[in-house]
Order: C-alpha cells, then sequence, then structure tokens
C-alpha cells in the first residue's frame, strides 16, 4: 500500500484505539494571494452522521486514498451523490453547498485546492474559458489520463517537506481542470445506493491489493454481482472500467514513487503490480507522454 494510504490507516487506526467520533484534520501545506493547499486527512465512518458545509472559495480536491459520498447542489450542478475514489477529483464552487458522508467504508485523505472566486475566474478566463461562467456543471472528474502528471506531482509533493512548487501547480490543476470540467456534459448519477456501496467494496480492494490479480470475475464476486451488470456498474460510478482504474492507480503510484523515492525504475515497476519492466515502460509512456526516466528527470528537484 502507498505511503499515503499508509497514513490514512494509522489516523484510522488511532481512532479505533481511542474509541473517539471521526474528525478531519488539515495540515495547511502552502497559500498565497488568492490561493491555498491543504492536506485533509478525514476519519470519518458509517456511524458518523454527515452535515452540511458551505464553499467560500473554489475547490478542487484530489483524493489521494479513501472514499466517500459528495453531494452538492446549486443551479449549475445537478443535485445528487458522486463517489469520490482516489484519482478522482472533487469540484466545488464558490458559495455551493455540500455534504461528504462515509456510508460504505471509513476515511479518506484528499489534497485540496482552493482558490478566490476572483482568482480563479481570471485562471479560467486565461484558460479559455471566455464568455462563460467559471462555475462547475460537474461534481467531479474522474481519473483521466489527461490529469496523471498532475495528481502524481501533487502525490509526490506529499512526500516532500520543503521546497516543492506548489503555486505553479496550482495555477497548472486550476486551468487544467476547469478545461477538462466544461468539456464534460453534467452529471446525472442514478445509480442506487446499493450500487454504491457494492462498487466501493471493489474500490477499496483495488487500493489494498493494486499489485496482485484483479480481474473483472474476482471484482464481481467481491461486490456480489454478475461480472457484466458490475462492469456496467463501476463504470457508471468511477468513469473508467475496472482495468483502467487499476491500471491507472498502479501507474499513480509509480509516478509518484520515481519522483520521491531513488528506488530502480524495475524495483518500482515490479512493486506497483507490472510483470516487466518493458511492459511497464509502455504503459508508463502512454499514460504520462514520456518514459518513466524522463519523468523522473523532469520532476525530481521540484
Amino acid at each position: 500500500m502507498a505511503k499515503i494510504a499508509v497514513e490514512l490507516e494509522q489516523a484510522l487506526g488511532q481512532r479505533r484505539v481511542n474509541g473517539s467520533a471521526g474528525q478531519m484534520s488539515a495540515h495547511l501545506l502552502a497559500q498565497g494571494g488568492g490561493w491555498s493547499i491543504t492536506d485533509m486527512v478525514c476519519t470519518s465512518g458509517p456511524q458518523d452522521r454527515p452535515f452540511e458545509e458551505r464553499n467560500t472559495h473554489f475547490a478542487i480536491a484530489i483524493v489521494t486514498a479513501g472514499s466517500f459520498q459528495y453531494r452538492a447542489s446549486n443551479h449549475h450542478a445537478k443535485a445528487g451523490g458522486e463517489l469520490m475514489a482516489p484519482g478522482s477529483l472533487l469540484l466545488g464552487n464558490a458559495g455551493q453547498c455540500f455534504e461528504c458522508s462515509h456510508e460504505h467504508g471509513a476515511g479518506d485523505r484528499c489534497l485540496s485546492f482552493t482558490y478566490a472566486p476572483d482568482y480563479f475566474e481570471r485562471i479560467a478566463a486565461d484558460a479559455g474559458i471566455r464568455g462563460r461562467s467559471a462555475n462547475f456543471c460537474s461534481l467531479r472528474l474522474p481519473p483521466l489520463r489527461a490529469l496523471s502528471p498532475l495528481v502524481a506531482r501533487a502525490c509526490a509533493g506529499l512526500t516532500q517537506a520543503t521546497d516543492f512548487p506548489w503555486e505553479e501547480l496550482s495555477l497548472q490543476i486550476a486551468a487544467q481542470t476547469v478545461r477538462l470540467a466544461h468539456d464534460l456534459l453534467p452529471d446525472a448519477n442514478d445509480a442506487s445506493p446499493s450500487s454504491v456501496a457494492r462498487v466501493t467494496r471493489t474500490v477499496r480492494m483495488i487500493e489494498r491489493r493494486r499489485d496482485g490479480r484483479l480481474g473483472v470475475g474476482n471484482l464481481a464476486r467481491e461486490a456480489g454481482l454478475s461480472p457484466y451488470h458490475f462492469l456496467r456498474t463501476f463504470e457508471r460510478l468511477t468513469g473508467l472500467t475496472p482495468h483502467q482504474y487499476l491500471r491507472r492507480a498502479r501507474l499513480r503510484e509509480a509516478a509518484t514513487r520515481l519522483v520521491a523515492e531513488p528506488a530502480k525504475v524495475l524495483n518500482i515497476a515490479l512493486d506497483c503490480g507490472f510483470g516487466d519492466v518493458s511492459n511497464f515502460n509502455r504503459a508508463f509512456r502512454a499514460e504520462f507522454g514520456v518514459t518513466p526516466r524522463g519523468f523522473r528527470r523532469e520532476n525530481r528537484g521540484l
């Protein structure tokens, strides 16, 4: 399990020892004029009652570990809920009311980027969103290939104590996210609570065993669904097929480790579930547009 997920499990373990209620801990990583970045660790679970909150800023949160349900509504976004899983991005508009809950599993960790409204609107305009509202019409972005390099770099930043270019990354995350979000149709997720619970179990299984063999049959049995129904339901809720989701999770972990650790490329490839380095190299180049060694050179010392 990746270091980021291990730290979440440690926080959940401490909660079990103390017998305390679930809570959110926030560690401010960086801030500047109109932006801030916070490492958020939540230990809430099914027994904890969710409560409504309100965004004062625009928010983009990368889910780095765990899972939860995210609900929000205003005149720009359809009321409903989304399953938030590692690699996906939570989207929030300034002034929007929202609720996060852990109905099907305890704990999550997110890297939250927040932007003052006027600051975010300038970024959106510079990114090409002109003549349209900067508001998000969707509640989330799935783990898209176009976001993989930025997500991996952000996760690597969590392992670096000092001298990480958070301001640059915050601008890149905002610009890329707003472009992608405005190209997508608004969410219309009508999955049943039972379907969400079943897929959540398999998402958490993937996170625990992403280096193992996890075919559709095994995952469908874990979900208690037929393979075909599971495949359709998983893709509707996560935005990816199980194979795409698992492959992207492995590549994201590998990219994070390439930046954060001195380990050999071969060892990282094997640890992340790839059977040989040539297959890993091909998959990595397809995902990130550069070789693993090239990615390491480009991002080391950031």
